[in-house]
Parts: structure tokens; sequence; C-alpha cells
């Protein structure tokens, strides 16, 4: 007796290259559009070459996108072996993302760099805030490694919450646009998974919800809590000033 074989399942897996290979190259543009002036081309914008921890720590940062668009390039080519092996390199070099994050945000804080109309204090909430959220999705993707469905959709949203830093500088003024654009984007690019799932599979996977839904509650959280003597409190323990 012949057994058929529904042809939807290859279409899906067609489009989701389509789907993560965009979205990592969206990624690629939007850090490096973000970064042009101050990291990867200062010279061309008259800007001073930035000092050994921005070096640092930006070589850290573009090595883990980099890395996530090698890794969805290896699924996509069948590669899954080396894509696993690879794999415990970007959970080292998150681990290391996550200090250095830290280390420049109190640093940043401490020379008193902010955004027009914020304190650097207040201010300090916003990046310390993306590695406490980024470190617990990837260390979920890591958990989720052997369900591929899962590990994919947090490592995305994972790597998304990194783009607020590249789309507050994007247009050359620090800050322009605020949370529409730095926090905005990167929701309407959860928000394009989810549409994605629903369109694709009927249903939308439950990593885009409950990882979406805990990136929007710390958007929320940390523009309520950044001028609150409480968490001002916090910032100058930590900065020392």
């Amino acid at each position: 007796m012949a057994v058929s074989v529904s042809p939807a399942r290859p279409l899906v897996h067609r489009s989701d290259r389509l789907f993560y290979g965009g979205m990592a190259a969206l990624i690629l543009a939007i850090v490096f559009l973000g970064f042009m002036r101050t990291f990867y081309m200062p010279s061309t914008f008259g800007r001073a070459a930035p000092d050994a921890l921005r070096v640092v720590h930006g070589v850290a940062f573009t090595a883990w996108v980099v890395l996530f668009a090698v890794q969805t390039s290896l699924i996509t080519a069948g590669r899954r072996d080396v894509h696993r092996k690879t794999g415990w390199l970007g959970a080292a070099l998150a681990a290391t993302m996550v200090v250095l994050g830290l280390m420049l945000a109190i640093d940043a804080a401490r020379a008193g760099h902010a955004p027009l109309g914020l304190s650097p204090h207040s201010f300090l909430i916003i990046p310390v805030t993306d590695m406490l959220v980024f470190a617990p999705l990837v260390a979920a993707a890591v958990y989720f490694r052997r369900s591929p469905e899962t590990h994919k959709r947090l490592m995305l949203v994972a790597t998304l919450t990194l783009l607020g830093a590249p789309l507050a500088r994007i247009t050359g003024t620090p800050g322009a646009g605020g949370p529409l654009v730095f926090f905005g984007i990167p929701d309407l690019s959860i928000l394009a998974g989810a549409i994605y799932d629903r369109l694709s599979r009927g249903r939308v996977h439950p990593a885009y919800k409950w990882a979406g839904a805990a990136v929007v509650v710390s958007q929320v959280g940390r523009l309520a809590l950044a001028t609150s003597a409480g968490w001002l409190s916090i910032a100058h323990a930590i900065t020392g000033t």
C-alpha cells in the first residue's frame, strides 16, 4: 500500500529558511547602521576611536549577531552537526556579553552618558535590564536545544532584545524616536514571528507568547521604574556615584 506524503511540511521548512534568514539579515543591517558612526567607521564620521572596553564589547556583540546569522545558515544548509558544535561557542559568548554589557552600562553611567531628557542613573535601567532579559532567554534556548522549534524562537527573541542600542543610535542622535523606536521595532519583529507562525502553522508557538510577554513586561517595568527612588538608589549603589 502506498503511503502519501504531505507537501505541507517541506513548504514550511522552505518558508522558515526565508523568514529566519531574513530576520538574521535585518538584525545584521540594524546593528551595522546603528553603530557605524561610533564603532565600525568612526573616522569616516569624524568620531574618535572607541576605548578598549567599547572595542571588546563591540567585538563580542558583533560576533553574536554574525554567529546568529551563521547558525541560521547552517540549518538552511542542513548542517545541524556543525550548528550544534558551534552552539556551545554561542553559549560561552552570551555569558561573556552579559558581563561586558553590564560593565559598559555602569561605565557609561559613571561618565554621565544618557539620552536627552534622562539622567545617567535613570537611563542605566535600560541596558542593565537588557542583559537581565537576554541572559535567561539564551539560557532557556540552550536548555531547549533538543527542541528546534522552541530553540530557534527563543534565540531569535533573545537577539532581538539587543537591538535597542543600535536602534537608539541609528539616526546619529542617541535616543531619537524614544521607546517607540528602540522598544517598538524589536516588539514588532517578535510580533512578525508570531504572525508568521499563525500563517505557516495555524497557531503561534508558545515560545513567542511567553518570551514576547517577558520582553514587553520588562520594557514597561523599566520605563515605570527608571525615575523611582528605589531604582535610583540601586543605580547609585552599583555605580558608586
